[in-house]
């Protein structure tokens, strides 16, 4: 015969024995990139017709604050420019559609829900102006690590002249969509 065990409800009894059930301090954590935003690197070969070129940028976000606020990523740039001369048109980098996500391997996370429209043209100017949204995750989403990897593409007018071109971009993460 097998011993039978009697269902029991409420709480354990702690070792020192008031009765008090155990605590349990659950702390929120951060809203950070896991690593930072990687660069993004175009390359186009003249061959006398307008061109468009593109490069991916994956954006590995960490939201584990718990607060299913949500949280949004704004970007901004510097004109292309060589240095000294030829520039790109402040409008020449633009998202064409919307940038895919994917829960990071071995991570549980409620994937973002993004309410943009696109295209998207990313500001730029001498000076970078004001950084405009280019992805958000609306409340209730976000959660967990995911990686947004996000299609930028560079109009490389056919009558550019060659030359290395270069521009500082600015890609920041905050709260709420």
């Amino acid at each position: 015969m097998c011993p039978t065990a009697t269902p029991r409800s409420g709480f354990f009894r702690r070792a020192d024995g008031d009765g008090a059930p155990p605590p349990a301090t659950i702390t929120a954590g951060t809203l950070a990139f896991v690593s930072a935003p990687p660069n993004v690197n175009f390359s186009a070969t003249l061959n006398g017709l307008n061109q468009t070129v593109t490069a991916t940028q994956g954006l590995d976000v960490s939201d584990a604050t718990g607060s299913n606020a949500g949280w949004n990523l704004t970007a901004t740039s510097t004109t292309f420019a060589t240095g000294g001369g030829p520039t790109l048109a402040t409008t020449s980098t633009t998202v064409q559609s919307g940038p895919t996500r994917a829960c990071d391997s071995g991570s549980s996370c409620t994937l973002a829900t993004n309410s943009f429209s696109y295209p998207y043209t990313l500001p730029a100017g001498v000076s970078a102006p004001t950084a405009t949204k280019v992805f958000n995750a609306a409340a209730n989403t976000g959660e967990g690590n995911q990686t947004v990897t996000v299609t930028w593409s560079l109009a490389v007018p056919a009558a550019t002249v060659p030359g290395t071109y270069t521009s500082t971009w600015t890609i920041s993460l905050a709260s709420g969509p």
